[in-house]
C-alpha cells in the first residue's frame, strides 16, 4: 500500500473526481480533491504532494497554468494530465514540462493508477 503517497487531483467534473478519488485511495493513495486550477495551487501550497494528476479546462485557473506554477517551486513533481483538448503542436509536449504522462479523456482510472505506479517507480499490482 502507498498511504504515504499523496496524490492531488485538479479536476472540475465532479463525477470523474470521485471516481477517481476512490479507485486511487483504494489502492493504498492519500487524495486531496480540488474543483480547479486555483484551488489545486492553494491546496498544493499547503500540503505535501508526491504526483499531480489534472485536467487542462478547468474554471478559475486552467491545468496548463496550474502545472506552469507548480513546476516553478517542483520541476520533478510527477504530472498526469487528463484531457480531451490537446492539440498537436501543445506547449505540454515538450520535454521542458516532463516529468509528465499525457492520457485522452475519457480516461479509466486504473490507467491513470498504472500511469502514477510507473512515475512514482513502484511496483504495478496484480
Amino acid at each position: 500500500m502507498h498511504e504515504s503517497l499523496h496524490i492531488l487531483i485538479a479536476e472540475d467534473e465532479v463525477l470523474a473526481a470521485m471516481a477517481l478519488e476512490d479507485f486511487l485511495s483504494l489502492k493504498g493513495f492519500r487524495v486531496t480533491v480540488a474543483a480547479n486550477g486555483a484551488e489545486a495551487l492553494d491546496r498544493y501550497g499547503r500540503e505535501q504532494v508526491d504526483a499531480l494528476v489534472t485536467d487542462l479546462r478547468m474554471p478559475r485557473m486552467d491545468g496548463q497554468t496550474l502545472i506552469r506554477e507548480i513546476r516553478n517551486r517542483d520541476a520533478a513533481l510527477p504530472v498526469v494530465v487528463m484531457t480531451g483538448y490537446l492539440t498537436e503542436d501543445s506547449d505540454l509536449k515538450h520535454d521542458r514540462w516532463k516529468p509528465l504522462e499525457i492520457l485522452s479523456k475519457p480516461v479509466n482510472p486504473r490507467i491513470i493508477c498504472e500511469t502514477l505506479h510507473r512515475m512514482l517507480d513502484l511496483p504495478l499490482e496484480a
